[in-house]
């Protein structure tokens, strides 16, 4: 048994839903209260038997996490993987149970979390040193490392209110996992930057694990969540549903995604906050028509519909096709393929994506796709868009590429070269 870095009992936290959360009040505000009060009586009076549901964003969760530990969270959006966090980070409180931490943390769990945006990326290294309980000399040890990393060298004394979102990131990622906490804590922020840098992180957060500090790891990169970690917690509804090793954790998650029965040709996605490019439908083309499945050896594409704001005339589309496993078999990108860029700058737009006649076997799978432009990628879509390929019998000779022979078939030819005549007996 090793040395606990974690230890979770219990855990729960509610909220209201639609209840507005209570603000430090002045005297202004208490006067005002009392001499409201009589109005406040009547509307309650109103609306009497009306109530406000509670909502568990997690419930009587427990685990323990040993010291030096890689430990992936990961679960569906809502399950309550963000909340978790926030709660072992100290951010908010719990409403039940209890988290005990034994270490320093390090937490990222948003883009810029702990910065100050008045002060400069310099400043802020420091800032979040000091936070973490660092001294300056242990901060300046570091600094030169984490800029390097970070590759913001020009812009380290720049207020960080000026910088891209891929900037905020690079340096947030390096302050948190260069002052060397015991404990690192990281949410899915990863998916924003371009592919160099988020590889560039992975391979950091692997040197953290191999310097035997302890790591919580949200991501729904689930090749990830198999490569860095040696164990898995899967939340389901606020709980924990599978604590497990890794690769069972993955092929758990991937199991409860096919059991959602979430085949659609059309998905409708959410725009998220803050972006300048998005993506708002995307369709998949089986056999030349909206289908989520597809035959074995039909062609294959995907339509995506987006909004740029401001207009923008380098959209650049990938996608990555994982199978229930989380095995990445398959991507694709036109930043590094031939594509015409619009003639003038767009503010929507749809990107045809033709895979002709992919080889894969029959079964289930998850896209991911990622848009951007030429300088950095703005929205990732993990795992929405999920198609089938179902068995045929393509060839003729009444038999199909078994489910377990490997992640793709090969369309071969096999023939029999002459050899020699067998030996007289």
């Amino acid at each position: 048994m090793g040395e606990l870095a974690i230890r979770v009992a219990g855990l729960g936290k509610q909220y209201r839903l639609g209840a507005q959360r209570e603000r430090y009040s002045t005297l202004r505000d208490q006067v005002r209260k009392w001499a409201s009060a009589p109005l406040r009586t009547l509307l309650l009076r109103a609306k009497r038997g009306e109530k406000r549901p509670p909502f568990w964003a997690l419930k009587g969760v427990s685990f323990e996490v040993n010291r030096g530990e890689v430990v992936g969270v990961i679960g569906r959006n809502g399950a309550g993987k963000s909340t978790l966090l926030k709660v072992l980070s100290r951010i908010t409180e719990p409403t039940e149970g209890e988290a005990d931490i034994y270490g320093r943390v390090g937490s990222l769990l948003e883009v810029g979390t702990g910065f100050h945006p008045e002060l400069t990326g310099r400043e802020n290294v420091y800032l979040n040193g000091a936070i973490l309980g660092m001294r300056r000399g242990e901060i300046a040890r570091k600094f030169d490392e984490i800029v390097s990393f970070a590759e913001v060298e020009k812009f380290i004394d720049t207020p960080v209110k000026h910088y891209s979102s891929g900037m905020y990131t690079r340096l947030a990622f390096a302050v948190a996992a260069h002052l060397e906490p015991e404990i690192l804590v990281v949410d899915e922020v990863l998916a924003v930057g371009d592919a160099a840098f988020q590889k560039k992180c992975l391979g950091k957060m692997g040197d953290v694990a191999k310097g035997g500090r302890t790591v919580l790891f949200v991501s729904h990169n689930m090749a990830a969540i198999r490569s860095l970690c040696q164990r898995c917690i899967l939340l389901n509804g606020g709980r924990v549903s599978h604590d497990v090793p890794a690769v069972d954790g993955v092929r758990a998650y991937m199991d409860e995604m096919t059991n959602e029965g979430s085949l659609a040709s059309v998905v409708s996605i959410r725009r998220p906050a803050g972006v300048p490019l998005w993506v708002e439908t995307i369709r998949v083309r089986g056999g030349g028509e909206e289908a989520a499945a597809i035959s074995l050896g039909d062609e294959l594409a995907f339509e995506v519909d987006f909004e740029a704001d401001p207009p923008t005339r380098s959209p650049r589309l990938g996608f990555i096709v994982a199978d229930s496993s989380g095995t990445q078999v398959m991507n694709s990108n036109n930043r590094y393929l031939p594509f015409t860029d619009p003639t003038e700058s767009v503010d929507r737009g749809t990107i045809h994506c033709q895979l002709g006649r992919p080889p894969l076997i029959p079964g289930r799978y998850f896209v991911t796709f990622v848009l951007g432009d030429q300088s950095s990628d703005y929205h990732v879509v993990r795992d929405q868009v999920v198609f089938e390929v179902v068995a045929k019998d393509i060839w003729g000779t009444g038999q199909t590429p078994p489910p377990n022979a490997g992640a793709v078939w090969w369309p071969t030819t096999f023939g029999l070269l002459p050899g020699r005549a067998a030996a007289p007996r």
